[in-house]
């Protein structure tokens, strides 16, 4: 707040700046769609985006201090996860950083799995923080998947190294149950194939192990809210708004600073919608951030 004079009526007034809407949103701006020189060209999308300074992953490997991301991180999930979106894609090189330690999320994964020979398909460092629901092909593909993430990552920011760094599909399972113990009937129950059911039950035979135990130089109460997000069952995993309001982030959780999207996404266009008529779409909205372009 400051005063300024109304050159109009020669009268000292109170300024305040009211932030931009957006600037609330721990998610990456879009600066600008870059049009092609011809629709008929139209063959790649290229986008600007905000620049940042680093991202969580370098970050994690450096020595520097950490401060208040396990906040920041879900304050954005909050508000994507209210737009009826899931990221899909959460890793620490997809979490931006300023200097001034201000995160942005980025790369949002597919709106739904792509399948490759039978399977999801995985995405390079991606299966490290892939829910174990999606490495068994559950049919329950849901913002819990993403809370699963937000939990590997956490984990990784409190020890300072990934938590499954698997080297395979089958190498990833076999890490989560060597933590978390062999998962029970209540827990794959979602899974389609009854095969996969009994080979995860026979070759991942393990007993779960505290967490406070493996890991004692973690606040208890930061144990306790892994605890309910690294849970086998996306049904029985904690949601954002409850891990917000979990007392390991009592003192940076606040209701007024977590904005919500005030009208859901639907994707059902995406299913009658055709390819060219979609690229049309996106090619008008690039025109009309760049009037100039002809």
């Amino acid at each position: 707040m400051f005063s300024v004079l109304n050159p109009e009526t020669n009268e000292m007034v109170a300024m305040k700046k009211v932030a931009d809407a957006f600037d609330n949103y721990v998610i990456i701006a879009l600066r600008d769609v870059v049009p092609p020189p011809l629709r008929e060209e139209f063959s790649n999308v290229y986008i600007a985006t905000e620049l940042m300074d680093t991202d969580l992953r370098q970050v994690i490997m450096s020595d520097l201090s950490l401060s208040e991301e396990h906040c920041q991180i879900l304050r954005g999930l909050k508000y994507i996860h209210s737009a009826n979106i899931i990221h899909g894609d959460l890793k620490p090189s997809n979490l931006l950083l300023k200097a001034n330690c201000d995160l942005k999320i980025c790369n949002f994964g597919p709106p739904r799995p792509s399948f490759e020979n039978g399977f999801i398909k995985e995405r390079g460092f991606s299966r490290w923080y892939t829910a174990p629901e999606l490495l068994l092909n559950s049919s329950e593909y849901t913002a819990a998947a993403d809370v699963w993430s937000v939990g590997c990552i956490y984990m990784e920011l409190m020890n300072r190294k990934p938590l499954f760094p698997g080297t395979s599909r089958v190498d990833q399972l076999r890490l989560l149950t060597k933590l978390l113990g062999t998962p029970t009937e209540l827990d794959l129950r979602l899974v389609p194939n009854e095969d996969v059911r009994k080979c995860i039950r026979r070759l991942f035979e393990y007993p779960r192990q505290e967490l406070s135990n493996m890991f004692p130089h973690v606040p208890p109460l930061a144990i306790d809210l892994m605890d309910k997000m690294l849970v086998f069952d996306p049904t029985r995993r904690i949601t954002v708004g409850e891990a917000l309001a979990h007392p390991y982030l009592a003192g940076f959780h606040d209701i007024a600073d977590e904005p919500v999207c005030p009208r859901p996404f639907s994707f059902d266009f995406e299913d009658s919608m055709g390819e060219e008529r979609m690229k049309d779409m996106i090619y008008q909205e690039a025109l009309s951030l760049n009037p100039g372009h002809a």
